[in-house]
């Protein structure tokens, strides 16, 4: 699910008070986070309701963006319980997305 700076708040703040929200931040003219994305959406995908998944596109969503101090891409975050608690940045192996995850369901 694309996420806007309109939604944010609800789609992974309030969201992630229920479950972890795992936030991508990416953009499409970035080679790393096409790499990234699809691993992402197979592992979560593999963890069914345990967890949320949105995107945020850096270039459509500029506040939100800067809120969270983005300044390298692709950045992938997680949420629980209304804040941030953990993230990475770059591209990653499986195992580590999996790590990432486990850490915090």
């Amino acid at each position: 699910m694309d996420v806007t700076d309109d939604n944010f708040e609800e789609k992974v703040i309030k969201a992630s008070e229920e479950k972890p929200v795992i936030v991508d931040f990416w953009a499409s003219w970035c080679v790393p986070c096409n790499i990234i994305g699809p691993l992402l959406e197979k592992v979560v995908e593999s963890y069914q309701d345990k967890v949320g998944f949105v995107k945020v596109n850096v270039d459509e969503c500029p506040n939100t963006s800067n809120k969270f101090s983005i300044d390298a891409i692709p950045a992938v975050k997680i949420f629980k319980d209304g804040k941030e608690v953990d993230s990475f940045v770059g591209v990653v192996p499986e195992d580590t997305i999996k790590n990432f995850i486990e850490k915090h369901i």
